[in-house]
């Protein structure tokens, strides 16, 4: 995640593979997954500050179809 952290100071970093931008001027929340081994990011969750306050950040991801993002893969 030392990467991440160079790339983009703003981010808060949630665990060793988790982060979470604020995106759109900070009025949305943006959380992305890493795998450093595979050199991909997935998203995980866009959505307001009060859509990001009722989920978990360390679990929640995004499905097809889904609108409230708590929906797991």
């Amino acid at each position: 995640m030392d990467d991440v952290r160079l790339a983009a100071p703003n981010a808060k970093i949630l665990n060793g593979e988790r982060a979470r931008f604020e995106i759109a001027g900070g009025n949305v929340q943006m959380v992305v997954a890493f795998d450093f081994g595979r050199r991909i990011a997935l998203i995980k969750f866009v959505g307001t500050h009060a859509e990001y306050d009722r989920i978990d950040a360390l679990t929640v991801a995004i499905s097809e179809g889904a609108h409230d993002g708590n929906s797991s893969d």
